[in-house]
């Protein structure tokens, strides 16, 4: 299983950090996109919402920092998005939905905002 941490997702340079928070998303979406064709209860759901939450939660440590220069209001709404993406993985894992649809698209959507 790939692991990574908040250092992963810091660069030399901003260019570089959104490279590799686009190659995270692109990973995340990846591995939903093969879940959702097995279902929930498979390896691969397991897997996938284990890593969609590690990338969440790397990236609401970020923007909760201080240090992000990201504008507030910007900063405000991809934490409410985050805390969503959170909370449906807890629910797919649970087995109360099976939305990896909707973690795919808020996903993409998320990755291709990113320049």
């Amino acid at each position: 299983m790939y692991q990574f941490s908040y250092d992963d997702i810091q660069a030399d340079s901003v260019g570089d950090a959104r490279d590799r928070e686009r190659h995270l998303l692109t990973r995340s979406i990846d591995m939903l996109s093969a879940a959702a064709a097995v279902g929930h209860g498979s390896q691969e759901a397991v897997e996938a919402l284990y890593f969609t939450n590690r990338v969440w939660s790397t990236f609401l440590e970020d923007l909760g920092s201080n240090d992000n220069a990201l504008p507030k209001e910007i900063r405000a709404n991809l934490i409410s998005i985050g805390l969503w993406l959170l909370r449906e993985t807890e629910d797919i894992r649970q087995g109360r939905t099976n939305n990896f649809e909707g973690l795919i698209e808020v996903s993409q959507i998320i990755r291709d905002g990113i320049q």
